[in-house]
Formats: C-alpha cells, structure tokens, sequence
C-alpha cells in the first residue's frame, strides 16, 4: 500500500481558511460628516485648555551666552539687550516693563576648584524683577543651543557597567565605546569614560539673592535656594552606583582635569560618587534635538516673593566655538508640566481644520448628493470616446 501523501491545504477552520466574522464600515457621508464635526468640537476645546495651562506658566529665560565679552564690570550693571531674553508673566498685562530690567555684570573670580591650577574665570551677575509672587515647586533649567547630544558617535559613548560601580581595566575600556575618552596618556582607565561624560555642563548656578535695597549693604538680602536633589529620572538613578576603582587606577575626563590636584585623584579629591550626583545623571540622558534644556535645581518648599533677585553664574561652558548659546531658565509649572505651546496650538489647529472640512463637504453633499451605490459612475455604464480603451 502506497504511503498517504502528506497535504499543504489548510485545515477547514474558520481562521485559516478566512471565514472569522468581521465588521468592514461603510464610509458615508451620514458618517463621515459628524466624525469631522466631532473631532473639531472635542479637539479644540482640548487644544485651549493645553494652551491656557502653558499660558499659565511663570517662565524667565536670559541668555547669558556673551555676558563675558558685553556686560559690564561689577558692581555695575547694564542692561541686557531685549533679544537675549524671554519671558512669560501671566499676572501682569505687560512684561515688557520687566524685560527691560533685567541688567548683567561680569567679575573675574577664581573658583575653588581651579585652586590646583591657578585660572581665573569670569562670574556672571544678573538682576531681575519678579512681579508677582510664585508658588513652589519653582525650578531652575538650563538651555544649549546647536549641541547634537544625539550624534551616533556620541550617544553611545559611555560604559554602562563602568557607571554601575564595575571597575572595568583600562584594555577592555580601550576597545568598548568609550573611545577616545577611555584611556589616559598614562595608560589608566578614565572614569566616568565617554564623550558624554567628559563635556558635562560645569557652570556654576547660584541660589537667588532677594535684594531689599538696591543701595545699600547686601547684609540684609535673603537667599531663596534650590537643591539639586529630585531632578533626575527615578529610573535613571538605578543606572548608577559608587566606583570600585582604586583611585590611583582612573584619572578624570581631560575637562574634569582642573578641578583636580596635577590631574588626578586623590584620598582628599576622590573621584565622584556618581549614585547620589543627580546632575551627571541627567547630563547622561541625552537629548534628542539639538536645542534643548536641562533641569538643575529646584525648590519645593518655599514661596518665591515678588521683588528683585539677583543669581551669578560661573562662567565655564565654552558654546561660541561650535556657534552654540547657553541660557538659564527660571520657571513654574502647571498641572500639565511646563510652558509649551505647540501641543496645544496643534490640537487647536486640527479642531479647526476638521470643523472647515467637515463645513465644505456637508455644503457640497447638500449641493449635489450622490446616491449610494449607483452603478452610473462605473466606468464600464459611461459612454466611451471613440478609439478609448475599455479596462
């Protein structure tokens, strides 16, 4: 007996042999019409309400990026120009009273960490007006311009066990993706190794200065301050842990270098302690667009009183040589998060559109109606010009 010839047909079920039951709409002008109309009427009001919430928001931001060449020598301030700032004071009819009064300084200072080196940098004062007084949480951004933190070469490099804590030899670092940040000219592994980490943003942002008299000792100015606690991504922090390199194994990043005694680590400068340095962490989340902003501190607790406040930032952060800016930014937030519009102009937008289109269609469905399945329209019921083919 000849064997059974084993079959390809499929098996007579409903699923494969395509007999499952299903819903295929007929797309109407009855509806098709109100799906428009609807759209509109839930999409608008939506994009005004996203709108308003970002509208709703406190937002000062100054670009400080040319305060080392343009402003003038402390304690004298000048005015900064009107298009390095922005700002949004929704409590107040016009800002552009407030604008106006923002002024900069600059003095040359040494910093503590330029101690084993020498270097002076410049210090940055700006003085601001506050209208009105805001609610906490109330933080402090910063914001690049024209840096690709998401360039292929650099978003991949860093070591991920080596930020865990993993002290990974400096041979397995010279061929992972740490590359040419992974070695020192003296054969020790860098930690934290990568481009990301070596080009971390390092100035120095300072508490608000509540001054109460413009012309007299600064004895009596309150300080409001922020902490840079909470700012980084829950997730992010489990990314991290304390090194377990000796500290005569590993030399910091070239640019961390003069922050440090000839360069190196030492028992008294040990490297950092990257599980609790919430900054580097969110230095290490990379950003996806070019222009972008950064959270660097925060305050959660204390109410911000209108009056004039005075920040000094130190000015370490090179941007001009790639044609970059750098700005801080004084902002609050709303139930929604913070100032921006474009989602809500969007919604906005497509709520109009769909009421237009929806307006224009039933005008023409009205003019002339087009019964549903008429057979006139086929191409085969039309009268043909002679010598046309017939599909």
């Amino acid at each position: 007996m000849a064997p059974e010839t084993k079959s390809r047909k499929p098996a007579n079920t409903a699923f494969k042999q395509q007999r499952l039951k299903a819903w295929q709409p007929i797309l109407t002008p009855k509806t098709v019409l109100p799906t428009f109309f609807i759209v509109g009427v839930i999409f608008a009001p939506l994009g005004g309400l996203l709108l308003w919430a970002s509208n709703s928001v406190t937002e000062l931001a100054i670009d400080y990026t040319y305060c080392d060449s343009r402003a003038s020598d402390y304690p004298n301030f000048t005015n900064v120009p009107s298009d390095f700032i922005s700002a949004t004071f929704p409590q107040v009819s016009s800002p552009q009273q407030y604008i106006s009064k923002v002024q900069w300084a600059r003095e040359v200072v040494v910093p503590d960490e330029a101690k084993y080196t020498n270097s002076n940098i410049w210090r940055c004062h700006l003085q601001f007006v506050m209208p009105s007084e805001l609610k906490p949480p109330l933080f402090i951004y910063y914001r690049l311009t024209n840096f690709y933190q998401n360039h292929r070469s650099y978003v991949k490099s860093f070591s991920a066990p080596q930020l865990k804590g993993v002290a990974v030899s400096a041979d397995t670092l010279k061929d992972g993706p740490c590359k040419p940040m992974a070695v020192s000219d003296d054969n020790k592994a860098i930690y934290p190794c990568g481009l990301i980490a070596n080009s971390i943003f390092n100035d120095t942002i300072s508490n608000l200065t509540h001054i109460s008299n413009l012309d007299q000792s600064s004895a009596n100015n309150e300080t409001y301050e922020f902490v840079s606690k909470g700012i980084a991504w829950p997730s992010d922090k489990q990314k991290y842990g304390a090194t377990t390199y000796p500290n005569d194994q590993i030399r910091p990043p070239p640019d961390w270098a003069s922050a440090y005694p000839n360069g190196t680590y030492t028992d008294s400068t040990p490297p950092p302690d990257l599980s609790t340095n919430e900054l580097f962490q969110v230095w290490m989340r990379t950003a996806g667009l070019p222009d972008f902003r950064k959270l660097y501190s925060r305050n959660d607790t204390t109410i911000l009183q209108a009056g004039t406040y005075e920040l000094w930032i130190d000015y370490r952060y090179p941007v001009t040589r790639y044609g970059g800016t750098k700005s801080v930014v004084l902002s609050t937030v709303s139930f929604l998060g913070g100032k921006n519009s474009f989602l809500g102009l969007a919604y906005i937008a497509v709520g109009i559109a769909c009421v237009v289109l929806g307006a224009i269609f039933t005008a023409r469905h009205l003019y002339k109606p087009r019964k549903l399945g008429d057979h006139t329209y086929l191409s085969w019921n039309n009268t043909q010009a002679p010598g046309t083919h017939r599909e």
